[in-house]
């Protein structure tokens, strides 16, 4: 009975192992071993099942005496079976103070960057982990408790990246049944018993309560997340071919997007990529049918603001230097752009946007080059009187963003001269009586 136990788990798990393409012979795979059931079972059915296998352990010195116990139990484990061991010691309380985050996500940092540095330092192909069956239902309650899409109620996935879960195909309980069919020991984690975390609630409060309700409560909900992970698939082909047609030049038609069959679904496909949050996307999605241009949304990461009937999301940036220009010559303004000042008695208009032409006489140096300004006026070229740079900027069409972007060069009187890329001052203009031109210069930077 007990090699039979054995004969299946194992067998169930090189299925899986082949039919989500987890693992290759010959390759080396590095194995994290707590020394707990679900490690341990990992790394001696991988053996068992031929693959060629190094295990790492990680101290975080979160359980004094118990994390020692458990570093020197993994070290007899892997001398017992002949398995290389690679272990590393952390202070994860003085990480995640320093990062001002907890300590369970900061023992995730440092294994999973561990793990990865290690991976490439021996040449590794994969690092797997012992999640299993159980920790899928687990992490499945969580995201739908604290709200979640279509992604959240797939549960873990089998690989991500080069950490690869051989054993989601098993439970927790057909994990500890084959353990004890190899007479093989295990530590126990004493904080894993104790109900103070969201996990360790799920675990050891709300699915004993599930499965009072129905035994296969566990199975079930597994069953259901592979099912999602399936309609997954489609909803991400359906989507990527809507967000194919709807994003045109960084910008999402409005009018499009409501005719789709879920626009704030696709809303929520395109912003959470980029930060925003499910409550975000509800706000933006409340005002779909009636946008007002210029309402402007920020995620820690990037922008999105309405304009003339369309979604325009960029990333943040860091506002625009200032830059004085004490003489005619050549000067960097941005890592894109440099301004070229110069002197010519070619007496002609430019009209090209990138280029400036000026009556010198009038012009008085230093010039500064700066981001424009609520108050801004200036004397659009061809015209009389002087009109704020905002409305003109508005008058152009221009987003938010293309206003925040916009610059200006100022003479030593704090008068616009140029309005950089779109218009020059009618004050500073070039007549009959120009004798030199000042030659203002957009010049690409080459890289």
């Amino acid at each position: 009975m007990a090699e039979s136990c054995v004969l299946n788990i194992e067998k169930a798990v090189g299925q899986f192992i082949a039919e989500e393409h987890l693992l290759s012979h010959g390759a080396l795979n590095l194995v994290a071993v707590s020394g707990g059931a679900d490690s341990v079972a990992l790394l001696l059915i991988l053996r068992r099942l031929g693959y060629q296998v190094e295990a790492v352990h990680c101290n975080f010195h979160l359980r004094g005496a118990e994390s020692d116990r458990d570093e020197q139990f993994v070290v007899s484990l892997c001398s017992d079976q002949g398995v290389p061991l690679h272990i590393s010691h952390f202070d994860t309380n003085t990480y995640a103070d320093i990062h001002q985050v907890s300590i369970e996500m900061a023992a995730r940092q440092l294994r999973y960057r561990y793990f990865e540095q290690l991976r490439r330092d021996v040449g590794g192909s994969e690092v797997c982990v012992a999640h299993h069956r159980d920790d899928a239902v687990e992490t499945l309650i969580m995201n739908l408790v604290r709200g979640t899409g279509i992604h959240g109620l797939t549960g873990i996935r089998p690989r991500n990246g080069h950490v690869v879960r051989p054993l989601l195909c098993v439970s927790r309980a057909d994990i500890l049944s084959y353990l004890d069919s190899c007479s093989q020991p295990y530590v126990v984690d004493s904080s894993n018993l104790v109900p103070d975390v969201v996990r360790n609630k799920i675990r050891l409060e709300v699915l004993p309560l599930l499965r009072q309700i129905n035994p296969a409560a566990s199975e079930n909900i597994a069953q259901t997340a592979r099912r999602m992970a399936d309609a997954e698939r489609l909803f991400n082909a359906a989507v990527r071919s809507a967000v194919e047609q709807l994003v045109v030049g960084g910008a999402v038609s409005i009018s499009d997007l409501l005719r789709q069959p879920s626009p704030e679904c696709i809303l929520f496909e395109l912003l959470s990529p980029h930060g925003f949050s499910p409550a975000q996307v509800q706000q933006i999605a409340a005002i779909l049918h009636a946008p007002r241009s210029g309402c402007l949304f920020q995620s820690p990461t990037h922008e999105l603001t309405v304009h003339c009937g369309s979604l325009i999301v960029e990333e943040r940036r860091q506002p625009l230097p200032e830059l004085t220009i004490p003489e005619p010559g050549l000067y960097r303004y941005t890592e894109e752009v440099s301004l070229r000042i110069s002197l010519t008695d070619d007496v002609v208009v430019s009209r090209s946007p990138q280029c400036a032409t000026l009556d010198a006489a009038k012009v008085r140096f230093p010039l500064t080059v700066r981001p424009v300004r609520p108050a801004d006026r200036f004397s659009p070229f061809g015209m009389k009187s002087s009109r704020l740079v905002s409305d003109y900027l508005t008058d152009r069409k221009l987003s938010i963003f293309e206003k925040r972007r916009q610059t200006v060069v100022v003479d030593a009187e704090g008068c616009i001269v140029w309005l950089i890329g779109q218009r020059t001052d009618q004050r500073f203009a070039v007549d009959e009586s120009t004798a030199c031109v000042l030659l203002c210069q957009l010049v690409p930077n080459v890289t």
